[in-house]
């Protein structure tokens, strides 16, 4: 602020650009510009040479903003994108499990409505134990499931290497 510098502009680049932004927003008038809208003047590119040209477009007011939207909006952003990724990563997960469970020639999607609730983890749980009798297995199912213990058996006859 010594220098009275009271607006920046910077290219927006990726995500790179997100933490200098977040820096700055406070103490400036950040311009987002989007690389396309600042053409250069042909010849060598460096970002030396950018930078200076960026700063002469804003100098002179050429340069039109990108919409960066307030901070709690970025916020609630970031944190369903986060959420969104990590139900992603669990599906995944869970697609994961039933593979390998079907590579085994166990069933238990047939069966149970979840393989990651809770007696579906029970069972899981004694499989990851060495524990191989499905009959003992069965037993380990909830009320709902005890309902459908021979078709639990069934499902849970296989072989887990």
């Amino acid at each position: 602020m010594a220098r009275e510098c009271t607006h920046v502009a910077m290219e927006s680049t990726g995500e790179y650009w997100r933490p200098v932004f977040n820096i700055l927003e406070a103490n400036f008038q950040v311009l987002l510009v989007n690389g396309h809208h600042i053409k250069n003047v042909p010849g060598r590119k460096t970002d030396t040479k950018d930078a200076q040209w960026i700063g002469e477009l804003l100098m002179h007011g050429l340069l039109r903003a990108s919409f960066i939207p307030p901070i709690e909006q970025r916020d609630l952003r970031d944190l369903i994108r986060h959420r969104t990724n990590f139900i992603r990563e669990r599906a995944t997960l869970v697609n994961r499990v039933q593979k390998v469970l079907e590579g085994a020639n166990i069933k238990l999607a047939a069966v149970v409505s979840d393989v990651m609730g809770v007696s579906a983890r029970m069972i899981l749980d004694a499989i990851v134990k060495g524990e191989t009798n499905p009959q003992l297995m069965a037993e380990l199912a909830s009320k709902r499931l005890k309902d459908k213990r021979e078709q639990l058996i069934q499902a849970l006859d296989g072989k887990v290497r």
